[in-house]
C-alpha cells in the first residue's frame, strides 16, 4: 500500500474524530446550559407539597403566563436557581410571597403597564389597564383602603390565569356575569356598599342573557359591555343612551331627535332604562306601546293628553298592519297548500313585514306621522298580496268546478260506450249466424 495514501487516510480519520468530539462537546455544554436555565426550585419544591402549597404548580399547567415562558420568579421575584429555600425566597432580592391586596394592581402592572416589556409578547395588548382601573369604582374604593373590593386577581385569578378567549377563563364572554356575581350577588359581602344584589338574577331572565346562553352568541351584551372592564363603573344618566346606542344605533338616533329627549334630560331620567329597564331587559313587544295592560307609555301619559292619544294611535296602526300581514300570509299559505303558485306574492309580502319591523323601530321617534309613513305602504302591500291569494284560491275553485264538469262528461260518455258495447254483444249472442 502506498505510504502517502495511508497517512492521508489517517489524517482524515483524526479530523473526523475531532469534529465529532467537538460536536458532542457543544451538545453537552448546550444541554447543561439549558438544564441550568430551566431549573426552577419553586416548581421542584411546591410540586411535592400538599394542599394549597402544591396548588400553584397544578394551576400553572393552563396559565397564559407559563405558556409564554414566564416563571414563578417573574411575578414573585427571588432566585429559582437556588435549592436553599431561604436563599431562593430572600426578600432582599425582591421576593414577594403574597402581595398585599391593595398592591395587586401595581404588582400586575409592573409588567402589564410596561409597553416595552409587553411588546415582546403582544404589541397590540393594551398597557393602560392599571391606570384605567384607578378610575373605576373598584380602584377608587381600593385607594381608600377597602380590602374587600375587586382587584385584578379577583376577576382573572391568581395562578392559572387564562387568556380572555379561553372558554375556561372567568372573563370569557359567557363567564363574565357569573364572575361578577360572586361578589355582586352576595348580599352579606355587599351589604356595606348599599347597592342591590339582584342584578345577576335579573340579567339571567333578560333578552341579552337568552342570546348569550341559549343562542351561544358571545357578542351579546354582558356586564362589562355596559359597565366597562378595568374601568368598571355604573353608566350615569347622561351615558345610558350612549351605552345602549353602541348596539342599538337606529333606535338611539331616533330618540335623540325625538321630543322625549329634552323631557327626559330635564327630568334626569335614564332614556332607555325608563322603558326597557337595565339588567332585566325583556324582549320588546307591541304590548309595551299604547295604553293597554303592559304599556310603558301610561307610566308618564294619562288619558286625554297628546302623548296618550299618539301612543294609542301608533299602537292601532301597528296592530292593523300586523293583522293584515297575518291575514295575507294565511290566505297565501292556503293557496300554496292547494297547489297554486303564489311564490311571487309571498316574496313581495316580505316588504310588508319589513314595514312592520320599521314601524316598531320608528316609535322611538315618538312621532305618529313617522310611524304611519311606514305603516301605509305596508298595508298596501299586505292588501295586494291578500288579493293575490284570494285570486289564486278563486282560480283553484274554478278549476275544481271545471274538473268536476269534465269528469262528469267523461264518466257519462264512458257509461254510454259501455252500454253500447253491451247492446252489440247482446245482439251477437241472439244472432250468432249474422
Amino acid at each position: 500500500m502506498d505510504p502517502h495514501y495511508s497517512r492521508f487516510h489517517s489524517r482524515v480519520r483524526r479530523n473526523r474524530f475531532v469534529k465529532i468530539a467537538v460536536a458532542l462537546g457543544v451538545i453537552l455544554i448546550s444541554y447543561s446550559f439549558a438544564a441550568a436555565q430551566k431549573k426552577d426550585s419553586c416548581v421542584d419544591c411546591h410540586k411535592d407539597m400538599q394542599g394549597q402549597l402544591s396548588e400553584p404548580v397544578e394551576l400553572l399547567k393552563g396559565d397564559v403566563h407559563q405558556s409564554r415562558g414566564l416563571s414563578c420568579a417573574d411575578c414573585h421575584g427571588g432566585d429559582p436557581s437556588q435549592d436553599d429555600p431561604i436563599g431562593a425566597m430572600n426578600p432582599r432580592i425582591g421576593f414577594v410571597a403574597k402581595p398585599n391586596h391593595r398592591d395587586v394592581p401595581q404588582f400586575c402592572g409592573k409588567c402589564h403597564s410596561n409597553a416595552e416589556f409587553m411588546r415582546k409578547f403582544n404589541p397590540a395588548l393594551r398597557v393602560d389597564q392599571e391606570h384605567e382601573y384607578s378610575t373605576s369604582v373598584h380602584g377608587k374604593l381600593l385607594a381608600t383602603g377597602d380590602q374587600n373590593v375587586a382587584t385584578c386577581a379577583s376577576c382573572h385569578g391568581y395562578h392559572g390565569v387564562r387568556a380572555v378567549k379561553d372558554p375556561q377563563s372567568p372573563i370569557f364572554a359567557m363567564n363574565v356575569a357569573e364572575t361578577c356575581s360572586k361578589c355582586h350577588a352576595n348580599a352579606e359581602y355587599m351589604k356595606s356598599y348599599k347597592i342591590p344584589t339582584d342584578q345577576y338574577e335579573k340579567y339571567k331572565l333578560s333578552v341579552h342573557a337568552r342570546a348569550l346562553y341559549v343562542r351561544q352568541d358571545i357578542s351579546a351584551p354582558t356586564c362589562n359591555d355596559c359597565h366597562g372592564n378595568h374601568g368598571a363603573a355604573p353608566p350615569g344618566i347622561a351615558s345610558v343612551a350612549n351605552v345602549c346606542g353602541q348596539c342599538h344605533v337606529r333606535q338611539s338616533t331616533l330618540f335623540q331627535a325625538s321630543p322625549h329627549k329634552a323631557v327626559f334630560d330635564a327630568m334626569q331620567v335614564g332614556e332607555c332604562i325608563q322603558c326597557h329597564s337595565n339588567h332585566g331587559i325583556l324582549p320588546p313587544s307591541d304590548e309595551m306601546l299604547g295604553v293597554g295592560q303592559g304599556s310603558v307609555c301610561t307610566s308618564c301619559h294619562s288619558q286625554g293628553d297628546d302623548g296618550y292619544q299618539a301612543a294609542e294611535k301608533m299602537r292601532g296602526s301597528i296592530d292593523q298592519l300586523a293583522a293584515r300581514l297575518n291575514g295575507a300570509l294565511e290566505v297565501l299559505n292556503r293557496a300554496e297548500r292547494a297547489g297554486m303558485d303564489v311564490s311571487r306574492p309571498k316574496f313581495e309580502l316580505a316588504g310588508a313585514r319589513d314595514a312592520l319591523t320599521q314601524s316598531r323601530v320608528l316609535i322611538h321617534a315618538s312621532s305618529l306621522d313617522e310611524v304611519e309613513k311606514s305603516v301605509g305602504p305596508g298595508l298596501e302591500l299586505a292588501d295586494k298580496d291578500h288579493k293575490a291569494g284570494e285570486d289564486a284560491l278563486s282560480e283553484w275553485r274554478f278549476r275544481r268546478k271545471g274538473l268536476g264538469v269534465s269528469l262528469f262528461f267523461i264518466l257519462f260518455l264512458a257509461a254510454v260506450i259501455y252500454l253500447k258495447i253491451r247492446q252489440i254483444e247482446s245482439k251477437q249472442r241472439e244472432n250468432p249466424g249474422h
